[in-house]
């Protein structure tokens, strides 16, 4: 069996364990708000607070996990390189509004913005 094979195997088990305490707990959790409602027992809203922070907690490991395969599986393929082209204009202002005009004509553009000035 591969390493990528047993990694899916791990994360598809781990993830229904966590499935299964996170129902497990919201079933506890409803139940131990009618034990708290009835009996107003101070120590009956302090178990229901820890049983509520431990189904939170597992609902935190349960998105780990999915980071963590995420993580293991973007290791594995390898990083697409992309390349950056930067372009630089020395020149004044007018320069460029020049060549912008020239290249919108040899392009055949439609300049179909406003003008503020049309003096040109």
């Amino acid at each position: 069996m591969r390493d990528s094979d047993r990694t899916t195997n791990d994360y598809e088990y781990s993830r229904e364990v966590l499935f299964d305490l996170i129902e497990k707990g919201r079933g506890a959790l409803e139940d131990m708000i009618e034990v708290a409602r009835e009996s107003e027992h101070p120590r009956a809203f302090e178990v229901l607070s820890g049983l509520m922070k431990n189904t939170a907690d597992i609902n935190d490991k349960l998105l780990d996990l999915n980071k963590k395969h995420k993580d293991i599986n973007v290791k594995d393929e390898p990083k697409a390189i992309g390349q950056t082209t930067n372009n630089l204009f020395v020149g004044s202002t007018t320069d460029l509004q020049r060549m912008l005009q020239q290249n919108k004509r040899e392009n055949n553009v439609v300049d179909i913005t406003p003008r503020l000035n049309d003096k040109e």
